[in-house]
């Protein structure tokens, strides 16, 4: 899935996808006071200096508070730090961050406050996220309308969202998208009986969701076509 996930991001423009990334990670950090990138350098050395001294600036030994050698990050800071990693790697949906915050152990209402954070500075967005699916899954794995709905209900889309991203792929796309599938498909049945053409084709297509309707119109055209099977 982590590679498929990889996919739609390179089929619907990396870069674009990146630098949105990129502008919304930097607004979150500027809204929430954090550096992006973690505390620099000389803030860390700066911390270190005044720890080490006391009133009268003489060094001192570091306090032996095991609370504070063992400090925690805060729930929050965590949850937001597997997210963003998350995103970095490919887009994801709101569901698929909440099962991984779920199962990283983040509690559900952390959760739930950190992924409506990052909705309302644009690095969580499913309509935008079914998108990029819709456009990668169509395009590169030639998925049909029905294929692409059970690919959005796995991630979590809401219906009316995925039916917004639907709509980007019409009737004819789904044909002409087929007729490529078994025209590439063909060149490796050459010298088959064409009973035999047709049952393969035909079930490359039903796996890629197409109805057997437009399967059966594409096949048969095909199949029918192929010069080794044109009378003399």
């Amino acid at each position: 899935m982590a590679s498929d996930d990889r996919a739609v991001g390179h089929a619907a423009g990396d870069a674009s996808v990146e630098d949105r990334l990129a502008r919304a990670a930097a607004a979150l950090a500027a809204a929430e006071g954090v550096a992006a990138a973690g505390p620099s350098r000389d803030s860390s050395a700066s911390r270190r200096r005044s720890r080490s001294r006391g009133p009268s600036g003489d060094r001192v030994p570091p306090p032996d508070d095991p609370a504070a050698a063992t400090s925690e990050p805060e729930p929050e800071s965590v949850a937001r730090a597997i997210v963003l990693r998350q995103l970095s790697m490919a887009p994801r949906s709101r569901v698929q961050l909440e099962r991984k915050l779920r199962q990283r152990g983040c509690d559900d209402d952390v959760a739930g406050r950190v992924l409506d954070r990052m909705t309302e500075v644009g690095l969580v967005d499913d309509e935008a996220y079914a998108e990029m699916l819709v456009r990668a899954r169509h395009s590169e794995k030639g998925l049909a309308r029905r294929a692409l709905a059970h690919e959005l209900r796995k991630q979590g889309i809401d219906q009316e969202v995925a039916d917004e991203a639907l709509s980007q792929v019409g009737a004819g796309d789904e044909r002409l998208r087929a007729e490529q599938l078994v025209e590439k498909r063909m060149r490796g049945l050459h010298g088959l009986a064409p009973e035999v053409q047709t049952r393969r084709l035909a079930g490359l297509l039903a796996r890629k969701g197409y109805s057997s309707e437009v399967a059966w119109r594409v096949v048969r055209e095909a199949v029918d076509a192929a010069p080794e099977h044109q009378r003399d």
